[in-house]
């Protein structure tokens, strides 16, 4: 894989895209706290892998107080309940996204005395996961306006252990829509594509809508893709995965 730069990157919290109103993401951070089990006989440090944590913290929030945007996503600071977060870098399908469900524990507003008014926010882990990277499986927030297939994502290796999906649903006209990942071995050329076991999505009647799904430890195949079906005119969604082993993801 070649260098990259951060252009292009978006940042979508509780089914909320704030991209355009932060200017910095300060802390990307897949962490595991580690267990002392040295013993009296041992020269050097033994240690254990023992919980994982994440954290995701922007900073340079501009003051914006429209509907969806990052004052009236943040000004209700959510430390009793769990929010999603999922910072895509670049809007390319396929490309790496970070995922985090955890507790926004700040929401710091600075007016400077040049006048401006920017803000910083921390998400840090609780939901027991940490932070898992994996791939989009959209191309950053994509509009579905009648049932349709993705264009599939080559994991270029198939996995063993199952997987793990993250899905933020922007918005919705209509009654309902169902988001459901299948997977081929060859992209559909002799191997049909077919649901992943254990991976479709809870029912969306509402919107913003933020969930994560983890297969048991199942077989999956090299190519997946969303399927995206229901009872809607217009929708608005992004969705990453997490295969352990495949490239890419963790």
């Amino acid at each position: 894989m070649a260098k990259q730069s951060g252009l292009g990157d978006n940042l979508y919290v509780g089914g909320y895209d704030i991209s355009g109103d932060v200017g910095a993401v300060q802390t990307i951070n897949a962490s595991q706290s580690l267990l002392d089990v040295t013993a009296i006989n041992k020269s050097a440090m033994e240690r254990l892998g023992a919980l994982r944590d994440g954290e995701i913290s922007y900073s340079n929030i501009f003051f914006n107080d429209g509907a969806g945007q990052a004052h009236a996503t943040h000004k209700a600071l959510r430390a009793g309940a769990d929010v999603h977060a999922m910072y895509c870098r670049g809007t390319t399908l396929g490309n790496h996204a970070a995922c985090l469900i955890g507790k926004q524990v700040t929401y710091n507003l600075n007016r400077g005395a040049d006048a401006s008014l920017l803000g910083d926010v921390q998400v840090l882990g609780s939901a027991g996961y940490g932070l898992e990277w994996g791939r989009l499986l959209t191309a950053g927030k994509v509009t579905s306006t009648a049932d349709e297939n993705i264009t599939s994502v080559d994991m270029t290796a198939a996995g063993s252990l199952g997987l793990v999906a993250y899905l933020q649903v922007f918005s919705l006209t209509g009654t309902d829509a169902t988001f459901t990942l299948q997977e081929s071995s060859n992209n559909g050329a002799g191997d049909a594509f077919a649901a992943v076991t254990g991976g479709a999505f809870t029912q969306v009647t509402t919107a913003p809508n933020t969930q994560r799904i983890a297969t048991a430890a199942i077989a999956v195949e090299r190519y997946l893709r969303v399927a995206v079906t229901g009872d809607y005119t217009n929708v608005v969604f992004a969705i990453a995965v997490i295969v352990p082993g495949a490239h890419g993801t963790v």
